[in-house]
């Protein structure tokens, strides 16, 4: 044989040897991309959702995540690895390369693989320290939330990929990455129709081709026909079905109009709201998340986006005499955390219903200037929680209420006592006028700075980091406008709260900023640089730059004044209508309303200018906790009207729902595995109850081997579970005597077999924590 024989044979040798080396996996490489596309829907639908302040741009790298998950999962199948193997090893390498692709996003202008990673860290330990260790309400850092989002990313991916190509069950994968997928679908405002169909297609076509597969293997194994022309058959037929299935889809859903689960979250009550208010804080903020509806609660969190929705909220009868347009005040604030605000250690006083609500407390008013009755009544209408709607300071109700106050006893909120009902009300309004003790221009900027030890505490309080260098500028230039309106005159705290409301009106008024690049620092920093912002952006700023002065201020919201007929009184209340503003505090007045939102929103009346008063600062009142201050005014009564109250529904967050979901999800499993544990309801042979101790069994890595009979199989099983040795010996009686014995099992015994097959439903779990057999060995006898 000559030189070039051998080389041609030796060629045509290992061209045979390489023909024989599986060039992709079993069930194709198009089943593979099929599977790799239904995890990066999931990807995609976190992209587009934009969770972490609104950014899409921080969610781009979610599809790598999508398929390197797919890939790690396809990986620990082919290699045949257990599924605990297979998802520690995914585990770790997502601890190394999710750090890193995040880091891409927290360092933008680049750095080694190292350098990414550190970054990462830092973010994670810093959020850390801010939620666990100084118990902030929020943290400006976003590296945690970005890293558990692409977590549960890759996650998907991973366990779609092993479940698919291991565990050979693509339904699975189907269920746990769709319900994902509509998890987070069913929390955003963003149309994702088109994402779903692909999905779909997806979907589908992964079962059709597993399906194919599956058969196309059991009849080469059983030697029937041509097992190619039948899977060929059968991925034809599903082709057609998953195209008629996704265009008749599509157009039912053009001409569907039902909408039965409109109004499902109408309802819920407060307790729900404060839990989902104590969930947001671990949670991203910003994305165009869906919403319950509109509520207050005890920390106020100030994202990206404020809610416009133009629902009706409560129904307010006044008297149709009473030309008066209150601002609507349910709850105020003390505590301001860079991006939240928050009340400090409330404590809470029972109101019987008739007694004066501020009765021997600091902000009680009938010892703060002059005052009027204001009568109303309050009728809910999708206003679901507890707290009570008060123009000024609240005076009495017509049913038992909850005080919470803070420092020495200054007004917190008021809470209904009793669940949601209609109540009527009696509110104590400033006079604004020209006699002692009204409330003026003039009187106001003559108050002074005496603040009782209480205010000075906690109402002038601000936390490192508040201001930057766009606020602290910016708090020069007002001071400097300031002092020009006084004409180069000492510059009051009135006169300095009346400039920041007007200039601060002069600010874009925005209620979706999601895309300013505010991540790390404070509102009142951001608004101060980018000078656009809803109501509070612009409350929160006003407040903390009065503070940075010494001025006693805080943050309220509650609802701007409704529409009102004038012939009936009845003013309509929307959610659109809710509103954040300023209280400054005045020594001898109490507190006294500013409100700096630009875009036309700002509604209140400016107070009389009063005769001239001597700018001489009034001392400061001596105040005892939760004691009432020394007389400074008078009351006058007018005539009231009715009244009724309301309660309020509560905002519903994205972690309102995932709290919900996690209970209905818990609630779920528990009933499925009820049902599960009772077995299959139809029909009950022998054959269909062997069959399913050996899938079962098989799931945890002790399936019978082939060679294995009955008797040894179920032997086996029974010394590694004695327990259920009676159960196992019955199920495998009865499949030999049937199997090969031709027998019929009378009713007796196959109520025994039902009831021996429930019972090692059960007993069989626990191979999940038995050591598995090596692959193709058999257990020892």
């Amino acid at each position: 044989m000559t030189a070039a024989e051998i080389v041609r044979s030796y060629d045509d040798s290992l061209r045979d040897r390489l023909g024989a080396i599986p060039r992709g996996p079993a069930e194709g490489w198009l089943t593979y991309a099929l599977v790799t596309l239904m995890a990066v829907t999931v990807a995609w639908s976190a992209d587009d959702a934009a969770w972490v302040l609104g950014n899409p741009e921080y969610g781009d790298f979610y599809m790598w995540a999508a398929v390197l998950g797919v890939l790690v999962g396809f990986i620990g199948a082919k290699s045949r690895w257990s599924r605990w193997i297979s998802h520690l090893f995914g585990a770790a390498v997502a601890a190394v390369v999710l750090p890193v692709l995040v880091g891409q996003v927290l360092l933008p202008q680049g750095g080694s693989p190292l350098e990414f990673f550190a970054a990462t860290s830092d973010s994670v330990v810093k959020a850390w320290t801010d939620l666990a260790v100084l118990n902030r309400q929020v943290t400006p850092e976003i590296g945690h939330f970005i890293l558990a989002i692409a977590a549960i990313v890759w996650s998907v991916g991973q366990f779609a990929g092993y479940a698919v190509f291991g565990h050979r069950r693509p339904l699975d994968a189907v269920i746990v990455v769709g319900m994902i997928l509509l998890g987070n679908m069913a929390l955003t405002y963003n149309d994702q129709l088109n994402i779903l169909v692909v999905f779909s297609v997806a979907a589908l076509g992964v079962l059709a081709r597993t399906h194919a597969f599956e058969e196309q293997t059991t009849w080469v194994r059983r030697h029937i026909g041509d097992a190619s022309t039948v899977r060929s058959l059968y991925l034809r037929g599903g082709a057609a079905f998953i195209a008629l299935a996704v265009f008749g889809s599509l157009g039912l859903t053009a001409s569907a109009s039902s909408a039965p689960l409109a109004g499902a979250w109408t309802g819920f009550s407060q307790q729900l709201v404060d839990m989902s208010q104590a969930l947001q804080r671990y949670l991203p903020v910003g994305g165009a998340n869906r919403n319950i509806g509109f509520g207050f609660a005890s920390n106020a969190q100030i994202s990206g986006q404020w809610d416009t929705n133009h629902t009706l909220q409560v129904k307010i009868q006044v008297p149709p005499t009473d030309t008066t347009r209150p601002y609507w005040r349910a709850i105020a604030y003390d505590h301001f955390d860079l991006k939240s605000w928050s009340q400090t250690n409330a404590q809470t006083v029972a109101v019987p219903a008739g007694q004066e609500a501020l009765l021997g407390q600091s902000d009680d008013p009938e010892e703060l200037g002059t005052r009027k009755d204001f009568s109303y009544t309050v009728a809910p209408v999708d206003y679901r929680g507890a707290y009570v709607l008060s123009p000024a300071e609240p005076g009495t109700f017509d049913a038992n209420v909850k005080l919470e106050v803070v420092a020495d006893g200054r007004f917190a909120s008021l809470k209904f006592d009793g669940g949601s009902r209609s109540y009527s009300g009696i509110a104590l309004l400033p006079v604004s006028g020209n006699a002692s003790g009204d409330r003026n221009a003039n009187a106001l900027a003559a108050a002074g700075r005496g603040y009782p030890n209480g205010i000075r505490q906690v109402y002038t309080d601000v936390p490192d980091g508040t201001l930057g260098e766009a606020a602290t500028d910016l708090l020069a230039q007002l001071k400097a406008k300031a002092k020009a309106n006084a004409g180069g005159g000492e510059v009051t705290p009135y006169g300095l709260a009346m400039t920041m409301q007007t200039e601060l009106q002069k600010f874009e008024y925005n209620t979706d900023v999601r895309s300013l690049p505010c991540a790390s620092i404070s509102v009142v920093e951001c608004f101060a640089r980018y000078k656009k912002g809803y109501c509070q952006y612009y409350a929160s700023t006003m407040a903390m730059l009065l503070r940075k002065e010494g001025i006693a201020a805080r943050m309220v919201q509650g609802f701007l004044p409704g529409d009102r007929d004038l012939i009936t009184g009845e003013e309509s209340i929307y959610a659109d209508g809710a509103h954040a503003w300023v209280e400054v505090y005045f020594p001898g007045f109490g507190w006294q309303s500013f409100d700096p939102t630009g875009g036309g929103r700002a509604q209140l009346p400016p107070l009389p200018s009063g005769p001239p008063v001597p700018t001489t600062p009034k001392p400061s009142i001596s105040v005892g906790s939760g004691g009432p201050l020394a007389s400074a005014g008078h009351r006058v009564d007018e005539p009231t009207g009715g009244g009724s109250a309301g309660t309020s529904r509560g905002s519903a967050s994205t972690s309102l729902l995932v709290a919900i979901a996690l209970v209905l999800a818990a609630a779920f499993g528990a009933i499925l595995f009820l049902i599960w544990r009772r077995g299959p309801r139809g029909e009950l042979t022998a054959e269909s109850a062997w069959r399913s101790i050996g899938r079962l069994a098989g799931r945890f890595g002790f399936g019978p081997t082939p060679t294995q009979t009955v008797y040894e199989y179920a032997g086996t099983l029974g010394e590694i579970l004695p327990s259920a040795r009676p159960e196992l010996q019955t199920v495998a009686r009865a499949k030999v005597e049937v199997a090969y014995g031709n027998r019929e099992l009378g009713s007796d015994r196959l109520l025994s077999l039902r009831e021996a097959q429930r019972r090692l439903r059960v007993a069989l779990l626990r191979l999940a924590f038995r050591r598995r057999r090596p692959r193709g060995i058999r257990f020892r006898r």
